[in-house]
């Protein structure tokens, strides 16, 4: 695994996304509880960053088009998008969010 640093834990909270970019690779970074995850930062359906989604405990909505995913899994949990995010490990290392792109 090749660890990399996404962000400082105190810019990722539970009410709002964080839209990060790794190696050109956008993703969003959200807390659940005191877990951390890293999903695939774009909408599949259209250009919505996610991390400007409206967050409801561990579900996502798109900004653009309302389509829901639940944020550990990367799920896809309604229209109009029609397949499941890229999820990536992600954890909590001292005061450093970290994720793995694999």
């Amino acid at each position: 695994m090749a660890w990399r640093r996404a962000a400082s834990v105190g810019d990722v909270t539970a009410d709002k996304g964080l839209q990060v970019e790794i190696d050109g690779r956008k993703l969003a970074v959200f807390r659940v509880g005191d877990q951390v995850y890293a999903l695939e930062g774009i909408c599949p359906h259209a250009d919505a960053y996610l991390s400007e989604g409206f967050i409801d405990g561990d579900k996502v909505e798109c900004p653009l088009h309302q389509a829901q995913f639940h944020i550990p899994s990367g799920k896809c949990l309604g229209p109009p998008a029609d397949r499941d995010l890229v999820t990536f490990p992600a954890k909590i290392e001292g005061s450093d969010v970290l994720v793995d792109l694999g």
